[in-house]
């Protein structure tokens, strides 16, 4: 059983063959998943490669283009976000399953088609049943998978329907003239009949159905009628024209609509909405542009259409590319925005200033139209990746709309500029170029609200370079000054990044050695113990934080210190050192356990009088084993009691806790009595400090951490160690607090005898 965060304690993913691996289970539902949401971007091109036998046969005039691109594209934005939260509340695999019979039914209704009219019907039940398909296989995809893995899941799941784009793009005009367009729209309505057959087969509902509260009526009716009237406006202004009455009331109407949601509705803190709004909007747009510019320049160059459906495939190529290397690499949003959208507009800029001459092949043309997808997606899947992470689980399918809608949205907008607005004919060559200009300035823009400045402008100066000199047509002297304009422009970036990789090499190396000064390292075996360890702070530049964790080898036997400082930043990496510093020079000096803890309380006590702080102290737990007797001493001091792990399961230790270091209570009057834990040989005692249980995921739900440990196959304390780091970063997208752990047991053989505590003393120096 897979956990996945669902509301109410509810259980995770529950396998559909229980006999098989978790994880191969896991890949079967993601590799379906994506197959499925696959429909989405071929049925389209099924569409496009038919248009001209349609024509021929039903009468499809341009009014009927008209209705079926302008409701359709309005029903699907609207059936998105209503899909969406149907699936929220209702359960995400029955809407999925309910949406592949639409489809079905839609595409058998394609394929009966009597005349134009049916027809239409037929689209626009299609595209509402796709829209539909999509949003439902997104949502469960993001419920499958804990956030932490959501970059990598996507990165794939994305470069897949990035290759069926390809496939269907090349493969869709050769299948609609040889099988007919009736055909092809049975063979898609027999593709939705078995997909719907897989996924009531292998895709079980990621949470069983619960009680849930009502959703915020005025929020969903606003985004609703937003869905359904911004789209509209968009398709009808250039239609009916901008000075039209009606156009101004759409718009109007559709911007109070927004304006209402966007109130009503939560912002997550990272921004990551408006960041995936935005390059939604840029990814529908460009779409469009190069769907609309490339054909006419192609052909203007003696291309056929055939060859320039080739080269906007290679959208689809570079765009796998790119979704692979975030897939591969951890590409933050900001990077990705910074070199991939001003590296998509670097491409247009290529394509109005050279394609269409001579001089420039198709081949270019592929390679350039490859960068633009490899720059657009570089920027989108970061973006995504981080908003679904982020998103609780209950308001996955709503939230899992936004993408899918702001493409829709952004094919719309591309479609109100005049040069793309054209029904009965393709624009001529010169506006393709202007419509490859406006696409350029979408992508600059994007790039400068979500990148880094420096680098869009300094693109932005490439291209202005590249574009004069192609559409100049400079000879040897021009190509001369050219190429040293881009190689200055090239190298000082060069520079300024070598410059800027020193400084955050020198400032991990501090890191590195602030670490290892103020935290020294575990070794695996100390005394009679075999002991197992992890440090990650929450701000990872630093290499310190506010806990510790120490292990020394006595003449009183192996002790050990974990622990958790009150507050963050410096002040707390200053008590950790003060503390750490008591505990190693009091360690080989007091031989009671309970007073050495009461030595540490006391210097907690002396650093907050120095700094005037009266809220400052520290939980801490002191562990100790004198090599001889079969059980462990502890002190707890206000900290979280450890776990015992055995091949029977987990068990929290009942251990009495004391008041926390920094009070001055610990020895006032009475003494504090060790308490005994026994140790078998196969008994593992894990210490751990708030920053692992308290790891929340996007649902707000923390870390289970005695379910993870009883999941975990028993194993050395090095193993149970990993398992729980692996855990945590993929239970959370975002560590807040810093984590300490230490597991140990007793090894098989005691080892040779120890010199004695200079031994150790010089070790830690």
């Amino acid at each position: 059983m897979v956990d996945t965060g669902a509301p109410g304690g509810g259980t995770g993913l529950v396998p559909a063959h229980p006999a098989d691996g978790r994880r191969g289970s896991l890949r079967v539902v993601g590799l379906l998943l994506a197959a499925v949401a696959a429909l989405y971007v071929v049925a389209p091109a099924v569409h496009s490669a038919a248009v001209p036998q349609i024509r021929a046969m039903l009468g499809l005039s341009a009014e009927h283009e008209v209705w079926a691109r302008v409701v359709g594209t309005s029903l699907a934005v609207l059936t998105l976000v209503a899909a969406g939260r149907v699936g929220d509340l209702r359960g995400r695999r029955s809407v999925l399953l309910l949406s592949l019979g639409v489809l079905t039914g839609g595409c058998a209704l394609l394929a009966g088609a009597f005349d134009a009219w049916s027809y239409v019907v037929g689209r626009i039940v299609v595209s509402m049943a796709l829209a539909a398909v999509f949003v439902s296989c997104l949502a469960l995809l993001s419920t499958v998978y804990l956030p932490g893995r959501i970059r990598k899941v996507l990165g794939g799941w994305l470069a897949a329907m990035s290759v069926g784009f390809v496939l269907a793009v090349n493969l869709a005009p050769r299948v609609a003239t040889a099988t007919g367009w009736r055909l092809a729209a049975a063979a898609m309505a027999v593709a939705a009949g078995a997909a719907l057959l897989l996924v009531r087969r292998y895709v079980p509902e990621p949470f069983p159905l619960t009680r849930r509260p009502v959703p915020d009526r005025l929020r969903a009716l606003s985004l609703l009628a937003f869905g359904l009237l911004a789209p509209a406006a968009l398709q009808l202004a250039p239609l009916w024209g901008w000075s039209d009455v009606r156009v101004g009331v759409l718009l109007v109407a559709a911007t109070l609509a927004l304006v209402v949601a966007r109130l009503r509705c939560p912002v997550l803190p990272d921004g990551s909405c408006a960041g995936t709004l935005t390059v939604g909007l840029a990814l529908g747009f460009t779409q469009v542009v190069l769907a609309v510019a490339l054909p006419v320049l192609a052909v203007g160059q003696g291309g056929t259409p055939r060859s320039a459906a080739f080269v906007l495939s290679a959208f689809g190529v570079g765009g796998a590319a790119g979704c692979l290397l975030v897939r591969r690499r951890p590409v933050s949003p900001v990077t990705g925005s910074s070199l991939g959208l001003p590296l998509a507009a670097l491409g247009l800029v290529r394509l109005q200033a050279g394609l269409g001459h001579a001089s420039v092949s198709l081949a270019v043309g592929y390679v350039v139209v490859a960068v633009v997808g490899f720059g657009v997606m570089l920027a989108a899947t970061p973006q995504m990746a981080r908003y679904l992470a982020a998103v609780p689980r209950t308001h996955l399918g709503t939230s899992a709309a936004l993408l899918p809608a702001s493409i829709l949205l952004g094919t719309a907008a591309a479609q109100a500029v005049p040069y793309a607005a054209a029904i009965d004919g393709a624009p001529l060559p010169a506006d393709a170029r202007q419509l490859l200009r406006i696409g350029t300035i979408v992508l600059a823009v994007a790039a400068l609200l979500l990148g880094r400045i420096a680098v869009s402008v300094a693109v932005a100066t490439a291209a202005g370079l590249q574009y004069l000199l192609v559409r100049t047509g400079a000879g040897d002297s021009g190509t001369l000054i050219a190429a040293l304009a881009l190689g200055a422009a090239a190298g000082a970036l060069v520079w300024s990044r070598h410059e800027q990789s020193e400084r955050l090499a020198r400032l991990s190396q501090t890191a590195r050695t602030l670490q290892h000064a103020v935290l020294h390292p575990i070794p695996t075996t100390l005394g009679r113990l075999r002991l197992a360890s992890l440090y990650r702070p929450a701000t990872a530049d630093t290499g310190v934080g506010g806990d510790f964790l120490e292990a020394l080898h006595t003449p009183f036997g192996t002790r050990i210190l974990i622990g958790d400082v009150r507050g963050k930043g410096l002040q707390a990496v200053r008590t950790v050192t003060d503390l750490l510093g008591c505990f190693r020079s009091q360690a080989y000096e007091t031989e009671d356990l309970g007073e050495l803890a009461a030595r540490l309380d006391r210097q907690v006590l002396r650093v907050a009088a120095a700094r005037g702080d009266d809220e400052l102290f520290a939980t801490a737990l002191l562990l100790q084993h004198d090599g001889a007797a079969p059980g462990v001493q502890v002190v707890n001091c206000g900290h979280l009691t450890p776990l015992v792990v055995t091949p029977s399961g987990v068990t929290e230790v009942d251990v009495p806790a004391q008041l926390p270091l920094g009070f001055g209570t610990l020895g006032a009057g009475w003494p504090i009595a060790p308490h005994t834990l026994r140790l078998g040989p196969e008994v593992t005692l894990v210490a751990h400090t708030d920053g692992l249980s308290e790891a929340r995921n996007s649902s707000d739900e923390f870390y289970p951490l005695a379910e993870r440990l009883a999941e975990a196959e028993y194993g050395t304390p090095d193993h149970l160690v990993r398992h729980l780091d692996d855990g945590v970063r993929d239970w959370t997208h975002h560590l807040a607090d810093d984590i300490a752990i230490i597991a140990l047991r007793l090894a098989e053989t005691p080892p040779p005898p120890r010199e004695g505590p200079k031994c150790e003393e010089t070790r830690h120096k």
